[in-house]
C-alpha cells in the first residue's frame, strides 16, 4: 500500500491518490517524507553490562542440579546467604529469557492430559451412564449410597440399588443384573462413569470385560462429563417429599423405590419432547406424538385464525443425544438422518 500511493502520488497528485486508495493526506505526506535519521544503530553496551563468561557462568549456576528447578530469586537469595554475589535476579531472569528458558522452574507433579469423552445414542441400550450418590441417613455421619444408572437416549433408570456400603461387588452386582433384566448383547453398551474407586476399580473392570461393554470416563475435576447422572439425583433431590434425613435404611429404599417409578412412569422430561423415560425407552414415543400432532391439527381447524405461523407441530423426539458433542455434531447427525 505504502509503494502503490507513494508511486500514484507521484503521478496524480497526493490528494487524488489519498481519494483512490481511501489513505488519509497525513498518511501519505509522513510516507512521503523522507526519514529525518539513517538506520538505527545498535544500542550500545553500558559498562556494568554481565561479559559473556560472566553470563555463560551465571547460566551454569542457574542449570546446575542445586538450583535446575529454584526461581532466580531464591538463587540470588542463597547464593547472597554463602557470600557470593553474580548478579541481580532481574538480570537472571533476563539471561535466562535471552536463552528461551523463562518458564515455572520448580519440580512439579505433571498431571496427564485426559481426553474429552464423547459418546453418542441414537437408540435405548446404546450408552448407560452411572454414578453414585449418598443419602443422609437419622444421625449425623450415617449415609447410604445410592447406586443408579441412566440411559442417554431415553434417560430412562433401567436399575438402581441402595446400599450400606460403596464397593466394586455390589456396584458390579448391579449392573450385571440390569444388564440380564435389558437383554444387553455382548459389544453393544458403553458405561459411561466418573473416575471413582469403585468405576475405576478392578472388580467392576473385570465385569465390564467379560460382559463386553466399553467403559467411558469424565475427565478428572471436570462437572459437565457426566451431567444426565447429576441430573436425576438433582431431580430426585429437589423434588418437595425429599426429606432432609431418612429414618431409617428402610425409608431411603421406599423413597427410592417410589422416586425411580415416578421417575420412568410418570415424569415427562424436557429433553425427550415431554416424554417420560419409559415412553421413550420402550418404543411408545412415535404413537404418542401421532396423538398429539393430531390433536394439534384438530385445534388448528376449529380455530386457524390462534395460531399465526401456521399448522402446529409438537415436539420431536431428538435422533441423536451427546455427551460432549464434537464440533463436527451437525455433520454427524446429518448422517444419521
Amino acid at each position: 500500500m505504502k509503494a502503490a500511493l507513494v508511486e500514484l502520488a507521484t503521478e496524480v497528485g497526493v490528494r487524488a491518490a489519498c481519494n483512490a486508495l481511501g489513505v488519509p493526506r497525513s498518511t501519505a505526506h509522513r510516507w512521503r517524507r523522507p526519514p529525518l535519521h539513517g538506520p538505527r544503530r545498535p544500542r550500545p553496551t553500558p559498562p556494568r553490562a554481565l561479559t559473556e563468561p560472566e553470563r555463560t557462568k551465571v547460566l551454569e549456576v542457574l542449570h546446575s542440579e542445586r538450583f535446575v528447578d529454584k526461581a532466580p530469586a531464591t538463587v540470588h537469595a542463597t547464593l547472597l546467604d554463602e557470600h557470593e554475589y553474580l548478579c541481580h535476579s532481574r538480570t537472571m531472569y533476563r539471561i535466562l529469557a535471552a536463552s528461551g528458558e523463562v518458564r515455572e522452574r520448580r519440580d512439579q507433579v505433571r498431571h496427564p492430559t485426559y481426553a474429552r469423552p464423547e459418546l453418542l445414542a441414537t437408540a435405548p441400550n446404546q450408552v448407560w451412564t452411572w454414578d453414585v450418590t449418598w443419602l443422609r441417613g437419622p444421625v449425623k455421619y450415617s449415609y447410604y449410597p445410592l447406586y443408579a444408572i441412566i440411559d442417554l437416549f431415553s434417560r430412562f433408570n433401567p436399575g438402581w440399588m441402595l446400599a450400606h456400603e460403596e464397593n466394586g461387588d455390589l456396584a458390579s452386582k448391579l449392573i450385571r443384573e440390569t444388564c440380564r433384566r435389558q437383554g444387553i448383547e455382548p459389544g453393544t453398551l458403553t458405561m459411561h462413569a466418573d473416575r471413582g474407586a469403585v468405576p475405576k476399580g478392578k472388580t467392576v473392570k473385570q465385569l465390564l470385560l467379560d460382559l463386553e461393554i466399553t467403559r467411558s470416563f469424565s475427565r478428572p475435576r471436570v462437572s459437565n462429563d457426566n451431567p444426565f447422572s447429576e441430573s436425576g439425583f438433582h431431580t430426585m433431590k429437589s423434588r418437595p417429599d425429599f426429606p432432609d434425613r431418612f429414618d431409617s435404611f428402610e425409608h431411603a429404599r421406599e423413597h427410592c423405590a417410589a422416586f425411580f417409578l415416578w421417575y420412568n412412569e410418570h415424569h415427562r422430561h424436557s429433553g425427550i419432547a415431554y416424554l417420560t423415560p419409559a415412553d421413550v425407552h420402550y418404543g411408545r414415543a412415535p404413537e404418542i406424538l401421532a396423538h398429539r400432532q393430531t390433536a394439534m391439527n384438530d385445534a388448528f381447524a376449529r380455530h386457524p385464525e390462534r395460531f399465526v405461523a401456521g399448522p402446529p407441530k409438537v415436539l420431536a423426539l431428538p435422533k441423536a443425544v451427546w455427551i460432549n458433542p464434537p464440533e463436527n455434531r451437525a455433520e454427524i447427525e446429518l448422517g444419521l438422518h
